[in-house]
């Protein structure tokens, strides 16, 4: 009888789910490699800024053209969008500026530029300024305007940062960490105020807050504050009358479609209309006049509507990707300024981004701001792609940044921007140091090496004696139990004896 030859079993087959698993585990790697590269952060920056900047281009192209339409000016349908792609020029130069600008000159003209701030807030509320949409915040230079309480945003940032940094021995007393960055900013959220610019000033609590924060303030401090902001917003809506109503139309959006409440509702309508694909570009109702300025405050529901869902989703992703990325070159930083300014730009960024989207799609009362880098505005505009320069600037300063670009050389964009080499991070001299050298301590040690109170500084006197008085009794008592022991000793060798 013959047997049958087995049968080879054949090997079994691999899964769907482990194929998925494996590829997502390759794209993780990859991307996990790419991100720990020195210029990973730089190129980000870089990234974020100009994709950012293309959709508000096309954004405001699809917008502004029948607003920008008017024979008795005699405008035509690009005059915005000429006039957009001019100040998107000079930001790129400002960009330019601002990643080519050593950061420790910026530092050290911080304090000149917050001077001229308070100079032009200043000024702006005399006839030298401008009232535009019933704010006096404008200064008009032929056909273009400027808006100083950009710029003193930026300025507060960088000159806060400054004065926290060089109070970090003694900001764990509340006269050093509030005085003087706190007076010079309420004096500006004053000024603001006088034009009257809320959206202004609220900024401007982000750009206060977000310092307190990165500089290390105790927790109790930011209830204080918002437990005062929150008091001083009810008191301004109540004061005036058209904020009063703006909150009104918010807490009641139906009650009134026509007048306060029209623009809130007219964008929730655009981006209904949109759904999830959205009815392409310059197919949108609003930018025909059915949502006003809707390539100033409420682009994104224009977005929303010729983009959709997807459109939407892509944006938010971008300024997550802004927040991200300026926290991460906030932390891989060593400059203690460095990342005060890193982080409080970032904040001030993307709050700015939410608050713009929060009362688009109705979870905010109106305050008038732009969504950054997207929206058509001046100012704005240019002083956003600054601080994205700075970013830029910073991401450049960390350390395996500074250790590639020095070794390395500056690659295909230093070489194209011709951006200096970064110098590499020197802590500052201790006091004793600074004495005998003459040099400012600019950053002391840590927290930990702070000096105490008063009542701990008492005890830590106190405490030497203490422990020579301890010391001295366990002395004698050890000595006595020597002589102790010894005296028994002697009477049981003399007892042994005896016995013998």
């Amino acid at each position: 009888m013959t047997t049958a030859e087995p049968k080879p079993v054949p090997p079994p087959k691999r899964p769907r789910r482990e194929r998925k698993e494996s590829g997502f585990v390759a794209f993780r790697t990859a991307l996990t490699a790419w991100l720990s590269r020195p210029l990973a952060s730089f190129h980000l920056v870089l990234a974020l800024t100009g994709v950012l900047t293309v959709i508000g281009i096309v954004m405001v192209l699809s917008a502004s053209s029948v607003a920008s339409y008017n024979p008795k000016t005699g405008s035509g349908v690009y005059s915005l969008f000429i006039k957009h792609l001019v100040f998107v020029a000079l930001g790129s130069v400002v960009f330019w500026l601002g990643l080519r600008v050593k950061l420790e000159r910026i530092r050290r003209m911080s304090a000149t530029a917050t001077v001229i701030c308070l100079g032009l807030l200043v000024l702006v509320l005399t006839p030298l300024g401008s009232t535009v949409n019933g704010s006096q915040g404008w200064f008009k230079i032929g056909e273009f305007t400027f808006q100083p309480v950009e710029a003193a945003k930026v300025a507060l940032a960088f000159w806060g940062a400054h004065i926290l940094v060089i109070k970090y021995n003694v900001i764990h007393q509340w006269r050093h960490l509030l005085v003087p960055v706190v007076p010079i900013a309420l004096l500006m959220f004053a000024l603001v105020m006088l034009q009257p610019d809320l959206g202004g000033t609220v900024t401007l609590a982000v750009v206060l807050l977000a310092l307190l924060w990165f500089a290390g303030a105790p927790k109790r401090l930011f209830g204080v504050i918002l437990a005062g902001g929150l008091a001083g917003v009810l008191v301004l809506a109540v004061i005036a009358p058209y904020r009063l109503a703006r909150v009104m139309s918010f807490l009641s959006p139906d009650a009134d479609v026509s007048a306060e409440g029209f623009q809130a509702n007219q964008a929730k309508l655009a981006l209904a209309d949109g759904g999830v694909l959205g009815k392409g570009l310059g197919q949108g109702a609003a930018s025909w006049n059915y949502l006003p300025n809707v390539q100033n405050d409420f682009i994104f529901a224009l977005i929303g509507e010729e983009l959709g869902l997807i459109g939407c989703v892509v944006v938010l992703a971008l300024f997550g990707g802004v927040a991200i990325v300026g926290l991460r070159i906030a932390t891989r930083n060593i400059d203690p300024w460095i990342r005060i300014v890193s982080g409080t730009l970032t904040v001030f960024l993307v709050a700015q981004a939410g608050i713009n989207i929060g009362y688009v799609v109705g979870l905010l009362p109106v305050t008038g701001v732009t969504l950054p880098l997207i929206s058509y505005g001046g100012t704005s505009l240019v002083i956003t792609m600054l601080i994205m320069g700075v970013l830029a600037n910073a991401a450049r300063h960390e350390p395996e940044a500074v250790a590639a670009l020095r070794t390395q050389g500056p690659g295909k964009f230093g070489r194209l921007l011709r951006l200096p080499a970064p110098d590499p991070y020197r802590p500052p001299a201790t006091r004793k140091a600074a004495g005998r050298s003459g040099a400012k301590a600019a950053r002391p040690a840590p927290r930990a090496a702070r000096p105490a109170p008063a009542q701990e500084r008492r005890r830590s006197v106190r405490e030497p004696v203490r422990r020579s008085a301890a010391r001295t009794s366990t002395a004698t008592s050890r000595g006595g139990a020597a002589r102790t022991t010894a005296s028994r000793g002697t009477r049981s060798t003399a007892n042994r004896r005896g016995h013998r």
